[in-house]
């Protein structure tokens, strides 16, 4: 009786030991994991090229440079921006052209919120992203990490103080859902849920439905039950459409 005793304990001891695991794990575990997940080291060297409502897009990155592109098609001719670590240069029909510098910010930040977005999880780790996790949650009978995100003032970006929260799948690491509230053009709150989920040359992509609520003042970490419940706005699809993900050597 008193091994079968010792054998419960030795259980029980176990079993709390391996739950506190669990609980132990951090922001910063919880997205290096994700990140691995996706695609890991393969993001710092790649060649990543998508079309994105009508407008094509490339990346180069490479030992923390990088390259972010946008070509866009106009009545004028063709636009090409590029956002590299030293700011914007910006090619009219292959000729070099003046950015208003009232536009430079706009235009900038337009280019990196698309290839943000693009190769999230990738960048949850930049030195100016603060990550806490607050909390559980269960959508669609899948438990996941409430990851939110804020971002230093100095290497921020001019969008510093937009929000961002990510619901990381428990067991998989995969960022299935996101939302964010912004301030430019008035504020707005999304929600963003994954599908079309594919894994390109080592490279996991996504599209989302992208939804919202009108009420601003809604606190993000409410939206995931907001959308269970069926209480928020079907607002647009993101979808990534033509990618190709290539690294140095497939050019060689």
């Amino acid at each position: 009786m008193i091994k079968e005793y010792r054998y419960i304990i030795i259980i029980l001891i176990v079993f709390l030991f391996s739950g506190n695991i669990e609980a132990q794990l951090s922001a910063q575990q919880i997205i290096d994991k994700t990140i691995h997940m996706a695609g890991g080291a393969k993001y710092d060297n790649a060649y990543l090229d998508f079309t994105f409502r009508g407008k094509q897009y490339s990346s180069i990155r490479k030992k923390g440079l990088y390259q972010l592109e946008r070509y866009v098609n106009t009545t004028n001719g063709l636009i090409h921006d590029v956002v590299t670590n030293s700011g914007l240069q910006r090619t009219l029909n292959n000729c070099p052209t003046k950015v208003a510098d009232s536009l430079v910010t706009r235009i900038s930040d337009g280019v990196n919120s698309v290839h943000y977005f693009a190769n999230l999880p990738y960048g949850l780790n930049a030195p100016a992203v603060k990550k806490e996790l607050i909390g559980e949650s269960v959508i669609k009978g899948n438990s996941y990490y409430k990851i939110k995100v804020t971002f230093d003032e100095v290497g921020g970006g001019t969008d510093f103080e937009d929000e961002f929260l990510y619901w990381i799948h428990k067991d998989n690491f995969t960022v299935d859902y996101l939302a964010y509230k912004y301030a430019v053009n008035g504020g707005g709150v999304r929600f963003r849920e994954a599908y079309n989920v594919r894994t390109i040359n080592g490279i996991r992509f996504v599209d989302y439905y992208n939804y919202k609520t009108d009420v601003l003042k809604t606190p993000l970490s409410d939206l995931d039950s907001l959308f269970e419940k069926g209480k928020l706005k079907l607002l647009s699809k993101i979808e990534l459409k033509d990618i190709r993900v290539y690294f140095e050597r497939d050019c060689c």
